[in-house]
C-alpha cells in the first residue's frame, strides 16, 4: 500500500490526502510532483495524518524547505489543513508548515471534520 493516497478534484479544486504507516520525503517528494504537474497547488487541501509515521531527518527537513521555496513562485498556494493526533506527528507537522516561508493559511486540527470546516472558513474569506 502507498503511504500518500490522494484524490485531487478539479471540479471542486480540493485536495485530499490519507498518510498511512511510515512515510518518508520521497513520498511526499513525489506528492508534491503530482500536484505540481496537475496544477492544484492553488487548491485548498486537507492531509489526514492520523495514521502516519512520519520519517525525516533534519536533512530531509532542509530539503523540503528548500522545495516549499521553490514553489514560492507558484502562488496562490491554497491553504492546507493537516489532521494529526498524537505529539510525534505534531511536532513534525508543525515543523513542515513552518518550511521555507510558505505565504499560505495552514492549521492543524484533530479531526478530519474539523479539518473540512477550517477549509471552507478560508475559501469564504
Amino acid at each position: 500500500m502507498m503511504p500518500l493516497t490522494f484524490k485531487i478534484d478539479h471540479d471542486k479544486r480540493f485536495v485530499h490526502v490519507t498518510a498511512e504507516g511510515r512515510v518518508v520525503l520521497k513520498d511526499v517528494e513525489d506528492y508534491f510532483d503530482v500536484l505540481m504537474v496537475q496544477d492544484a497547488m492553488p487548491y485548498p487541501k486537507l492531509l489526514d495524518c492520523t495514521r502516519a509515521q512520519f520519517e525525516a531527518t533534519d536533512d530531509d527537513m532542509m530539503v523540503l524547505g528548500a522545495r516549499v521555496s521553490a514553489y514560492a513562485a507558484v502562488d496562490p498556494r491554497g491553504p492546507i489543513c493537516l489532521v494529526a493526533v498524537t505529539g510525534e506527528a505534531i511536532d513534525m507537522l508543525r515543523r513542515f508548515t513552518n518550511l521555507g516561508g510558505a505565504e499560505r493559511a495552514a492549521r492543524i486540527v484533530a479531526t478530519v471534520d474539523e479539518g473540512r470546516q477550517w477549509l471552507a472558513e478560508q475559501a469564504k474569506a
